[in-house]
């Protein structure tokens, strides 16, 4: 019997290995059973799991849990940037207007953090925590506690008390202020449904058109692009009057009648008119003819990783054609600057033969991509963390300024898999690989900060604690109300777009969930959610450090 009380009081290595895993364990079995009708805490259940240990006097030697929180947030927040760095562009034309919605939300929430400093009287640190945990932003609250560590030498527990209190009633704020814009603007669902229907298909997105020329003679294939000036137009193949199908290319002659496939963006849509009646839109149909094929080709030779299109020269080397690439499931136009990633999906047409050389040419070997690529990711954590540990020296600050272990490992891991392809680094993972490495570190980040807490969390809560969470919730719905109906009512944004907005802006992927389930017919609260998340993530981390820095060095 003793043994087994030793093995869960007697700090030691093993001792903190066996109480993380259980506390892990026992919060996710709680996230997937505790629940009331939609709404689930889901892991966080693992930080509330700690704290009931904790606060019944069951903790772990300090230094293995230090180990633990801070090596569990890097995972987390480098899983994060190396997803979303391919296609990290904050301030392109599609997302400008968003994600100066989503500073706003940032910049007011910590507003509100600032003025409720001055009207409580409540330390900046705590009040930072508070916020980490109304924006339900837990690298935020590693960001927080690291600068706190920095300036005063040690961690005050309320920083993680004021998270754990203020969080759940976040998520609740959260969907509470999307169906208060909901009810007060009176939105018809089914109505915002169709107005994003009616719109158009994003301008880069490549198009299909069969089209059958109306030319009075024949002419080449140069004569052809100047009759049609369209910058990134691809004419891939030609249906001869007899059905007869030919690939194109460089010597390729059209004559009257014969129908052409041409695939373009969006925008240059009209401008195709010109060149003859439209018999066919879009990718499927006619896929296959008596010996010309399309296939996708993946790409997972290294060797190909960074380079671009025009390297290969495929038309003219191997006969076929690359009319458009997919990447994370969006269909991009296969220009001649395109650079390839490991993982690109590539649609190939031309005879079956020459398709085939083609594949192996980019690989096409689907098993290449389960191996896992770890030189980029511990190069980057050590990158980053160098990087977080600058002291960076600004004007009027008597206490240097970090980055922080987060703030570091999430601008190394956005550069790196935003650039790395550009100098040959592999940054690929698979979606089910990236998703266990950030899960394995907010677990572990999660397990720990709750077993760190200590037995002061319920006097806390007695002793007025409660306010705390009151102070949370204004932090959340105060900024997500304002900018929500600014959105909504004075920029005429589509609702499911204010919502994706909303939760991405709070970095609150616990109700994507919810604003998913309003329509059964879109996803655009989804795709708005990834277009701000991940420069609102980087500003979380930033914001709540910044804070601890300005108002407590």
């Amino acid at each position: 019997m003793s043994f087994f009380q030793d093995l869960f009081t007697t700090p030691s290595v093993t001792q903190s290995i066996v109480l993380l895993t259980l506390v892990v364990c026992l919060g996710l079995w709680c996230g997937e059973h505790l629940r009331i009708k939609k709404f689930s805490l889901g892991i966080t259940w693992i930080l509330f799991v700690g704290i009931i240990f904790s606060s019944l006097g069951i903790s772990i030697d300090p230094q293995v849990n230090h180990f633990a929180k801070n090596f569990g947030l890097i995972l987390f927040v480098y899983s994060i940037g190396l997803q979303v760095g391919p296609s990290f562009s904050p301030f392109g034309k599609s997302g400008l207007k968003l994600n100066l919605l989503a500073i706003a939300i940032v910049v007011l929430g910590c507003a509100c953090t600032v003025g409720l400093h001055y009207l409580t009287g409540i330390d900046m640190a705590t009040m930072a925590g508070i916020m980490s945990g109304a924006v339900m932003n837990t690298p935020s609250l590693g960001a927080v506690q690291q600068a706190a560590s920095d300036i005063f030498g040690s961690v005050s527990p309320d920083i993680a008390m004021g998270y754990a209190l203020a969080y759940p009633l976040s998520i609740v704020g959260l969907i509470l202020s999307f169906e208060l814009i909901r009810f007060c603007c009176r939105v018809d669902l089914r109505r915002e449904d169709e107005k994003l229907r009616l719109e158009h298909v994003s301008e880069a997105e490549p198009i299909c058109v069969d089209i059958r020329l109306s030319i009075t003679e024949a002419i080449s294939l140069k004569q052809l692009y100047d009759l049609c000036p369209i910058d990134h137009m691809l004419v891939s193949r030609v249906t001869r009057t007899d059905g007869a199908d030919e690939l194109v290319n460089s010597a390729t002659v059209f004559f009257p009648g014969d129908i052409i496939r041409i695939v373009s963006d969006k925008r240059h849509e009209s401008a195709l008119n010109a060149l003859g009646k439209v018999t066919h839109y879009g990718f499927r149909g006619r896929e296959r003819s008596d010996h010309l094929i399309s296939r996708r080709v993946v790409v997972t030779r290294t060797e190909c990783n960074g380079k671009r299109l025009s390297t290969f020269d495929v038309r003219h080397r191997y006969h076929a054609t690359i009319t458009r690439i997919n990447r994370a499931g969006v269909e991009l136009l296969a220009t001649p600057d395109f650079v390839l990633q490991l993982g690109d999906r590539i649609m190939v047409v031309g005879d079956r033969d020459d398709v085939r050389h083609v594949a192996d040419i980019f690989g096409n070997e689907l098993k290449r991509l389960d191996l896992p690529n770890l030189m980029p990711i511990f190069f980057g954590i050590f990158m980053g963390v160098l990087l977080g540990s600058l002291p960076i020296v600004l004007p009027g600050l008597n206490q240097p300024f970090k980055l922080g272990l987060a703030g570091g490992s999430l601008i190394v891991a956005l550069l790196i898999g935003r650039f790395g392809p550009y100098y040959n680094m592999v940054t690929f993972a698979t979606t089910s690989a990236n998703m266990m490495l950030r899960q394995v570190g907010l677990t572990m980040f999660l397990a720990a900060v709750g077993l760190s807490v200590g037995d002061g969390f319920v006097p806390m809560i007695i002793n007025g604690g409660y306010m705390w969470i009151v102070y949370g919730f204004a932090i959340t719905m105060i900024p997500l109300l304002i900018v929500g109906f600014i959105a909504y009512k004075g920029m005429k944004i589509n609702f499911f777009k204010v919502a994706g907005l909303l939760i991405g802006a709070m970095t609150g992927a616990p109700a994507l969930g919810y604003a998913e389930s309003l329509s059964s017919h879109n996803d655009q609260a989804s795709v708005t959610y990834a277009t701000v998340y991940p420069l609102t993530m980087f500003l979380r981390v930033m914001a709540g450090q910044m804070l601890v820095v300005f108002f407590c060095s």
